[in-house]
């Protein structure tokens, strides 16, 4: 009894059986967010509010000739892809657990490997088309940036892919330890803008304080930044960088020690949340909520 219950209590890398249920259970999800008016115009929105701010920047950025615009638009990318590991997967399985998923869960061979490759199948196809979408309408409105050859669009895709496999298990870490929906977004909304404010993103990095700059290179949004102003801006533009220069392979390995750190935390993590959901914690959640004035729905 004791060896079973320690293989029970055992992470379990996912298996070929995982990825496969995994892999449908997140093509469900998706065909589900596409038919919801209301999630859709949420990401809709983030685009619409990037490309208002870039049309209202006429400026250079300092000691360059590149429009201060395409900084903001290629810092806006890195933060919508940001924003989609860190806020909106978090959220996600906040909410999902108050609404018993994880309870299920734990009655599901393989539930938690799959559910989370589930996830990531879904953040990455939104996040995907969110960037497309933003570089797109950018380009057509407001003459905004794009790759300019074969080597910059392969730097696009391997930072937007390293930058993905940095946040969204991280945002699935953090989403496993968040205690309820109505907290879950004033706890991670305050600190992820600190971030775009400070990384980079909206604002020459160089025209911040030295302290404020090497707190920002702890953090991924920084370097996806970086990386993407690489894919986006002219070999120019590194004039603006702290190093002057793009640092790849710095950016690749940020990204890379971030992306081992969340895979590292996000099953466990979800594993113990799973372990500790019970009818009876979920049933007293939802009188809580239900005294409060706010059922889950």
């Amino acid at each position: 009894m004791t060896n079973e219950a320690d293989r029970a209590r055992t992470p379990r890398r996912p298996t070929p059986s995982s990825w496969r249920a995994g892999l449908l259970r997140g093509g469900i999800e998706l065909r589900h967010l596409l038919r919801n008016p209301k999630e859709m115009s949420g990401h809709l929105t983030n685009v619409v509010v990037a490309l208002l701010i870039a049309a209202y920047i006429s400026d250079d950025v300092p000691g360059t000739h590149t429009p201060m615009a395409h900084l903001v638009l290629a810092g806006f990318a890195a933060y919508l892809l940001f924003q989609i590991g860190l806020i909106n997967l978090p959220q996600m399985l906040v909410t999902e657990r108050e609404e018993g998923v994880l309870l299920r869960l734990r009655a599901t061979p393989g539930g938690i490997p799959a559910y989370l490759v589930a996830k990531c199948l879904l953040l990455v196809v939104v996040a995907i088309g969110t960037l497309a979408l933003l570089l797109g309408a950018s380009a057509l409105l407001l003459d905004g940036p794009l790759p300019r050859g074969g080597a910059d669009w392969l730097t696009l895709l391997w930072v937007t892919t390293l930058g993905l496999l940095a946040v969204v298990p991280l945002g699935a870490a953090i989403g496993a330890v968040l205690p309820n929906p109505r907290e879950a977004l004033a706890l991670i909304v305050l600190p992820t803008m600190g971030l775009l404010i400070i990384s980079g993103a909206v604002l020459p990095i160089t025209s911040l304080p030295v302290p404020v700059q090497q707190v920002a290179s702890v953090f991924p949004l920084k370097w996806m930044a970086q990386g993407l102003r690489s894919a986006l801006l002219p070999d120019a533009a590194r004039a603006a960088e702290p190093a002057g220069s793009w640092e790849l392979p710095m950016v690749a390995l940020v990204l890379t020690v971030w992306a081992v750190v969340g895979f590292l935390l996000a099953i466990p993590l979800l594993r113990r949340a799973a372990r500790r959901e019970s009818g009876s914690r979920l049933a007293a959640r939802h009188r809580k909520a239900a005294g409060s004035g706010s059922v889950p729905a």
